[in-house]
Formats: structure tokens, sequence, C-alpha cells
């Protein structure tokens, strides 16, 4: 929904009314992740749930609603090319008409967004509620409600701990909003802000990495003490460009999970202070860049730092993976496919040398998911 609603906006301004289609659910290789979102008005379509593959009937189905739906999409039983996933994946999509009447929270929602403040849309899908209902949920208040107070009091419980993660999926509650129960099926989409990542070293190598970073969403600083050369000229596609030490910016910046780290400077008077203090944040991703000489270098510094090999272990070095990258921009693919590759759980193999399932199971997932679970909502 990110991606469609500078076009969706105008729409609900202008006081028109559209559907849109939301990716609520999916099984196997279905093209689309939750939260991802189709709009249709008129003749007028944006955005995407399958990548082509159910788009036609999502457009009838969206052109012509007049309340809530919720529809499954798979591969057709007699053939693979009608309505259907080609793929084999299964998907739910809910649809719903929108307008000012019909959603007057939109605006409120769209601000949150385009101001990177984290939001939370909450629908009901199923059960003894009422079908569409929803409550929009931030850090520090709500507004709407799914019918009863408990069950607003468990979302927004529930909400704002996704968002903290970004995590965008169902949730299940009893018909009352007890928990632990599956009576009733929430949809919690979660816009969080992008997670960051941190480039030190202002050289060619941190222009290709925040180019890739900026391409894979993440809000991107530059940071380096030299000021000739960090400069937002250097590195127009960072948001931001810091000049400053490096381990003194660190200590000042918010680091969570969801935050990306790479050490560009391999001189061990900027990184080794550096990562005393990166190591020790909540970082997801630590990596540093350099030889392996200068990689067992570090570590000898880092131990006589004082950090234990716990802590060292976290360490990506030498950052990225083996794709043989020579140039500033193969190396900034290379730690991308790390990234990729620590988010979901990939191999790192060529697929052709690989068998069974393409998309990885993911810590939300489990291969003992029943139809009525989404990958969000393992048991």
């Amino acid at each position: 929904m990110r991606d469609v609603l500078p076009e969706i906006m105008k729409w609900w301004r202008s006081g028109l009314r559209f559907g849109l289609a939301t990716v609520v659910g999916t099984w196997s290789s279905a093209p689309r992740p939750p939260g991802a979102a189709m709009a249709v008005r008129g003749d007028e379509v944006v955005g995407s749930v399958s990548g082509g593959c159910v788009e036609g009937a999502v457009f009838e189905l969206a052109a012509e609603i007049d309340r809530p739906v919720l529809q499954r999409y798979g591969v057709s039983d007699d053939d693979a090319f009608s309505v259907g996933l080609t793929c084999g994946g299964i998907i739910d999509i809910l649809v719903e008409p929108i307008s000012i009447e019909t959603f007057p929270e939109l605006g409120e929602i769209a601000a949150s967004v385009e101001a990177h403040e984290p939001v939370a849309v909450a629908t009901i899908l199923s059960g003894p509620g009422t079908i569409g209902a929803r409550r929009v949920i931030w850090p520090d208040r709500a507004s709407g409600t799914l019918g009863l107070e408990r069950l607003d009091d468990a979302v927004d419980d529930d909400a704002r701990g996704m968002l903290a993660q970004g995590l965008t999926g169902i949730r299940h509650y009893g018909g009352q909003g007890e928990r632990r129960l599956d009576d009733l099926a929430v949809f919690v989409h979660s816009f969080a802000p992008p997670p960051r990542m941190l480039v030190f070293g202002a050289i060619d190598f941190a222009a290709a990495v925040a180019r890739v970073g900026k391409f894979l969403g993440y809000h991107v600083t530059v940071c380096d003490a030299r000021p000739i050369f960090a400069t937002a000229k250097r590195f127009p596609e960072a948001d931001e460009v810091v000049v400053k030490w490096p381990h003194d910016y660190l200590s000042t910046v918010q680091v969570d999970e969801r935050t990306v780290i790479c050490v560009l400077t391999h001189d061990p008077k900027f990184d080794v202070p550096l990562l005393e203090v990166a190591l020790r944040t909540d970082a997801g991703y630590v990596g540093a860049m350099g030889s392996r000489r200068t990689h067992d270098d570090r570590l000898a510094r880092l131990r006589e730092a004082g950090l234990t090999e716990e802590e060292l272990a976290r360490l990506r070095s030498p950052i990225g993976l083996d794709l043989g990258a020579r140039t500033p921009e193969e190396t900034a693919v290379s730690i991308a496919a790390e990234l990729i590759q620590l988010r979901w759980g990939g191999s790192g193999r060529p697929l052709t040398t690989t068998e069974g399932r393409i998309h990885h199971e993911t810590p939300h997932e489990t291969p003992h998911q029943t139809p009525h679970q989404t990958p969000h909502e393992a048991p």
C-alpha cells in the first residue's frame, strides 16, 4: 500500500470512491507479500497484488465492490492459466470500497507514512465481528474501533509490538477479544519507518553501497570524520551525510534489530573504536570490509579492547557473500546479497543446485501451517 498511497490520496482528497485490494495472507510461492496492494477507480489501476496472475479478476471485483470482501486465489484445478496463480501459491486478498466516508483516517495515515512515523491499520477479516471494521494504531494513540473495547485493547498491544519489529500479518482472537483463540482474524498492516543503513567510510565503495541500500528500501546515512570526503554531492543517493568521528556518531544514534551497519573504513583508527560500539548495539547486521589479514588484525585489536568472543561472532567480515566481486558496484551487490540471505534464510547457492521451495521459511513461518494460518501466524 505504501507504493500506491500517493495516487490513491489524490482520489481520496478529491472525494472519489475507489476499490482497494490488499494481500492479507500467502502460502507457498505467492508472488507478493502481505501488504501488497492494488487500487482501482474506473479504468485506472495502480499497484499489484500478484505480479499479473490474478490482477484481471481482482480488477473486476474491486471496480464494483460495495462492501468488504475476503477473496482467496490459488491454482485452478482445470487450467493453471485461468484465474489463479501459475506458481502454485495461494493468496487471500481483502477488497474494500474506499472513500473519505468509509476511511476517514486515511489522511492521517498518509501523513504519518510521509513523515516516517510508525502507524498500523488493523482490519477484521473473518469471525463474529464486522468484516472490514478498522482501527488505526499509533505508538501513543488509536482511532476507530473493531467493535469491542477488549478486542481493541488486545489488538493495540499486538499492533504496537509488530510496528516495533516492522511486521505485517494476521493475528487471531476470541469473539470477545480473548487471546490464544482463533474465532476472529485481524489483519495488522504495519507502516513502520524504513530500516536504517549506516555506512561508515566516505569512499567509492560507500557510494555504491548507499545506492543499493536505497534500492532495498533503507534509510541510508553515510558518516566519515573527513569533511572533504563526506559531502552530499559525492553521495546523492544517501538520505543524510554526517561529518563526525564514526564511533561518536554511532553512540548517539538509535539502533534496533532492523539496523544495518556497514564499516568500510578498513583503517584501525576508525573501525576499531567504531566496532567496539557497533558490536554492543542491537543492530541486526554488522559488517566490515577488508582483507583476511585486515580482519585478523582487527579481531586482535578488538580482543585487546575487551570485546568477548560472543560479541566478535556477530561481525560479518570480510563483508558480503562470496560472489567474486571486485568493483565497488559488485561489492555492493555482494553486501546486498548477504543482507537478503540473512533476512529470508537463503543458502546463497545457485537455485539450479537446490531442490524444494524457492522461498525459504521465515522466522514467522512453519511448514505445518493449516489453510487458516498465514506465514505471520504460525502456531
